[in-house]
């Protein structure tokens, strides 16, 4: 890329000067990435060239690649393969050192990867996408020696997903070399869903990553501009400023569209394009209508073989096209729109038949390899030209490919166009059942199972099982086993109801009991599903019998699976020590064989196991593990993966580590599935809650509640946070009309017969707290309370008591709440003053609920737990013990600034045990405060005596002294005056 046809550069010195400063050209770089964004023809590309001239003058490679807009035929990493193609075009030697190094490199080059590769090259074996991106990034290492690298990739905006994602991986890993990367994309092309845009926003917060923004052009540069393009009277110049609006590009497109003496000019930008199309002869509006099907870029090879027409024509042509600045030259060998905007008004000003006949054209010269090209550029001409057969074919190619980089989601939208193309009339037969099984795997790989799930139902239902007699081909019962299997696995993934267990029994029905892989893969679907079903020997069965298949016939991944579901059982065999061990071994064997998949699944199940027995700290170790080792290969959301960054963050939230909870449930600027994102902004509503955030709450409530249906955890935790959330406000009522709603929801999506599942625990004892607050706000005695607070106390028992019965006991979380509710009864109980516990019983109780909250870790809960018992430590006459824990509490509360904590124990005194202040005669002790708080709620003598463990009398004496105190002439009055002065605190127990 050189700038030597091209004039001056105008109105950019300043940008221009800041950008070589931040590539190193005038010093040293302070930046390894710059991220250059404006509208469509704001200068972008013509400052990027000036750059990359002045890079090449001081001696630095540069590396260019450019992103294309190919609709439906994505294809990943494609301008690195362009900058791999480059180097092997000028310097072969170097590039294949480099790919002798770094194998994976091979799988980036236009030779080994397109449609034109020779019939003799052996196939690349496909690699995971991590191979790629520390291959791509040891390659820009070495290419950087010894005068350093400047690599430059243009417009991002159509960038595909695993481009972004590597892009992403050379930001946050550091190069020991002088490596410096420039992105330019159109800000303009940026619509609120697209995907770049959550990406740049991302990037932005990475240091070392610089973003420039292309900002309008001054009246005076754009008059310059105007008169570079063509000398204009001043007044007709004047004219085109004001009509491109800081726009350069607009600006020299009107100069140049504009004839002599023509005073007329065209109404948009588009109309201008056109006017400048229509001045080239015919052949030269041929040949660039022709280059326009192809897209931004097209080479001189394959606009050859599309257009039909002899060489020499063909030169005159496009020596026309360039001369009028529709097209430009690029690297010798292909031609570029000179924007993006003649692309389109190009293509725009096609027929519907010539469009047509122009991709078959190209389609038919890609089929025929008579030049390089890809399976998804194939894909793409075959569907314009609806040429449905080649399509198909080369869309499951397209698919496979991606597959092999380790693109899910661009490997699932090619297999869904082809399935979608086998389903329109005159399509050709295809094997629809095992495409379909594909693009699920797909489809769950990228975080999508839902969407897997409904394709392969329907798929189910569309086709008639393979009968049993006569035995069906072999090839049908094997695409209908893969249907089986591919549902039972997207199940796995989802809350909703789906018989996975009996897709993966069917399945062992069907397939003949003979040493094959497909045989293996059954069995350990079949493990699977009988762990999930609480099956835990046949489980162990299935497992042993799939793991020892799998080995025979080399299933690897299999035998890790298989391996993993035995660990597990080992924690249900209530031996977790054995099934760390077993799941270490897994894991080890997985980082030897570099399978990535095995490796995310192993981390995530040693995460689980630390979480169910308390060790969060370790747990939230191991899941941020197995988050980062699915990303490094571009499976952000597939299974375990996803599970694992989910649990990363709740381990944070739990070790009350509240800013990293922001940091990480922040996942849009990855463009997530809606219901991903609603996954995480439901542990981002429990941070909200507790730091009493009500708007903030209200609107992650709003965003999490539609998808309660769905996936339980959403429920479970946005549910849970909620109650606090409304209950802080004084609305009780609507926190348990929200926790019956999640009881209902939980009860269908988990098939739990009488509400009986292990998060009644969480709900019973966070709304029995809220009952509490409202029994004081409300004053006096509340049977209705009290009863409704018995019934969520049972709820929770029946939990506990189930999860013993069937083997799984609760673990410590589950265990923790389980405790927490019957402390929260009780300390109901005293409040209403019905039937009260006697003092042992009630501190008993709360100091083993801070006891299980300490051991699991919960900072948050263990807080909320100490605040309590210091409420009844107090009321039981050791205000010394109920300072320690007090304090103990509101050292917490602070340092996550939970405000609603800090509001509850202020009710709390933190001052026992310390010498008195003297004051007035008239100063109320902390018990008559105490008594008086009582009294301003309308208890009686009794009630109040019952509450706060003293006797009637000593309750009358209290109450004679502070009437006398405050001058009162009975209780009211003296409730009067309290609330005038402002001597009641919030003293809820």
């Amino acid at each position: 890329m050189t700038s030597g046809s091209l004039g001056p550069i105008v109105g950019r010195d300043d940008e221009l000067a800041r950008l070589a400063e931040l590539v190193g050209l005038t010093g040293d770089p302070p930046a390894r990435a710059v991220v250059v964004a404006g509208d469509a023809g704001m200068g972008k590309t013509r400052l990027v060239t000036e750059l990359v001239a002045r890079a090449e003058e001081a001696g630095r490679l540069v590396a260019v690649g450019h992103c294309t807009e190919f609709g439906d035929g994505v294809l990943p990493f494609l301008p690195f393969t362009e900058i791999f193609g480059r180097l092997d075009a000028g310097a072969p030697a170097r590039l294949g050192a480099l790919t002798a190094d770094h194998p994976a490199l091979a799988r980036l080059q236009p030779g080994r990867r397109g449609l034109a590769a020779p019939d003799d090259a052996p196939a690349p074996a496909g690699v995971e996408r991590g191979d790629v991106f520390e291959a791509v990034h040891a390659a820009l290492e070495e290419l950087a020696d010894p005068n350093g690298l400047l690599a430059v990739v243009e417009d991002l905006h159509w960038a595909d997903a695993s481009t972004r994602d590597l892009l992403g991986f050379l930001f946050t890993r550091a190069f020991t070399r002088d490596v410096t990367v420039v992105l330019t994309y159109r800000s303009d092309d940026l619509h609120r869903r697209h995907p770049l845009r959550p990406r740049v926003a991302e990037w932005s917060r990475i240091p070392g990553v610089t973003r420039m923004a292309l900002g309008p052009l001054s009246d005076a540069a754009l008059g310059e501009v105007v008169q570079a393009a063509r000398p204009q009277p001043d007044r007709v110049a004047r004219e085109i400023v004001v009509r491109a609006d800081g726009n350069p590009f607009f600006a020299e497109e009107l100069a140049l569209s504009r004839a002599p003496g023509d005073r007329a000019l065209p109404a948009n930008v588009v109309d201008l394009l056109l006017v400048r199309l229509d001045r080239l002869d015919p052949d030269a509006r041929a040949v660039v209508r022709a280059a326009a099907c192809a897209g931004r870029r097209v080479t001189h090879e394959l606009l050859a073989a599309v257009v039909g027409v002899d060489d020499a024509t063909l030169e005159r042509a496009l020596r026309a096209a360039v001369d009028s600045n529709v097209l430009v030259p690029v690297e010798g060998t292909a031609y570029a729109f000179r924007h993006a905007l003649l692309t389109t008004a190009a293509y725009d000003d096609l027929l519907p038949g010539e469009r047509r006949r122009l991709h078959a054209a190209y389609a038919s010269a890609l089929r025929r390899r008579a030049v390089p090209g890809t399976a998804a550029e194939l894909a793409r001409h075959a569907v314009a030209a609806q040429d449905l057969g080649t399509a198909v074919a080369a869309s499951i190619e397209a698919g496979d490919e991606a597959s092999s980089v380790g693109g899910p989601d661009e490997a699932a939208t090619h297999y869904l166009m082809a399935l979608e193309l086998l389903g329109r009339p005159g399509a050709p037969a295809g094997d629809v059942a095992g495409l379909t099984a594909k693009a699920a795997d797909a489809l769950v790989a990228a975080g999508r199972p839902h969407r897997a799930i409904d394709l392969v139902t329907d798929q189910l239902a569309a086709d008639p099982p393979p009968p049993a007699d006569p035995p069906p081909p072999a090839e049908l019962l094997t695409a209908w086993v893969e249907l089986l299997l591919a549902l039972a696995a997207a199940a796995r993934e989802v809350d909703i109801p789906v018989d996975g267990y009996g897709a993966a029994a069917e399945a062992l029905r069907l397939v003949p009991d003979e040493p094959t892989p497909l045989r293996a893969r059954v069995l350990n679907a079949h493990a699977h599903a009988s762990f999930d079903r609480g099956r835990h020997d046949d489980a162990a069965r299935f497992a042993r019998e799939a793991r020892s298949l799998a080995v025979a016939v080399g299933l690897p991944r299999v035998v890790a699976d298989a391996a993993m579901i035995l660990g597990r059982l080992q924690l249900r065999w209530d031996d977790p020590d054995a099934s760390l061990v077993a799941l270490g071994d897994v894991a080890a064997q997985a980082r030897a064989d570099g399978d990535t998949v095995a490796l995310t699944r192993a981390l995530h199940h040693i995460g689980s196991i630390h979480f169910v027995v308390g060790a969060l700290p370790r747990a939230r170790e191991y899941y941020l593990e197995a988050a980062a080792t699915a990303a490094a290969t571009g499976r952000h959301w597939s299974p375990y993966g996803l599970d694992a960054r989910l649990f990363a963050c709740l381990t944070a939230y739990m070790t009350g580590d509240w800013d990293a909870v922001a940091r990480e449930t922040d996942v849009a600027p990855l463009a997530p599935p809606p219901l991903i994102e609603a996954m995480f902004a439901s542990v981002a509503l429990a941070r909200a809650a507790g730091r009493g955030d009500t708007e903030e709450g209200d609107r992650l409530l709003a965003r999490t509640r539609p998808w309660w249906h769905q996936d339980g955890v959403v429920c479970v935790q946005s549910a849970g946070a909620a109650i606090d959330l409304l209950g802080d406000r004084g609305d009780v009522d609507g926190a348990v009309r929200l926790q019956d709603e999640a009881v209902r929801t939980l009860s269908e999506l988990w098939q739990a017969e009488d509400g009986v599942f292990s998060a009644r625990a969480r709900f019973s004892a966070l709304l029995l707290g809220q009952l509490s607050a409202q029994a004081v706000r409300a004053g006096g005695t509340s049977a209705d309370l009290l009863r409704l607070g018995a019934d969520l106390a049972a709820a929770a028992e029946r939990t506990d008591e189930e999860a013993r019965r069937s083997g799984n006991p609760l673990g410590a979380e589950g265990r923790a709440w389980v405790v927490r509710t019957r402390a929260e009864l009780l300390r109901l109980q005293w409040t209403v003053a019905l039937d009260p516990p006697a003092p042992s019983a009630l501190v008993g109780a709360w100091e083993e609920a801070v006891a299980a909250f300490d051991a699991l870790g919960h900072a948050f809960e263990g807080a909320r737990s100490r605040a309590r018992l210091a409420r009844v430590l107090r009321a039981a006459g050791r205000p010394d013990d109920a300072a320690a824990h007090a304090a103990h509490a509101r050292e917490t509360a602070e340092r996550l600034g939970a405000r609603p904590l800090l509001a509850e124990l202020g009710a709390v005194p933190l001052g026992a045990g310390r010498p008195a202040t003297r004051e007035p005669a008239t100063a109320l002790t902390p018990r008559e405060r105490e008594v008086l708080a009582l009294v301003a709620e309308g208890r009686s003598n009794g009630q109040i005596g019952r509450q706060l463990f003293i006797s009637t009398k000593t309750v009358s004496v209290h109450v004679s002294n502070i009437l006398a105190k405050l001058g009162a002439e009975g209780r009211t009055e003296a409730a009067a005056i309290a609330h005038r002065r402002g001597l009641l605190s919030r003293a809820h127990p």
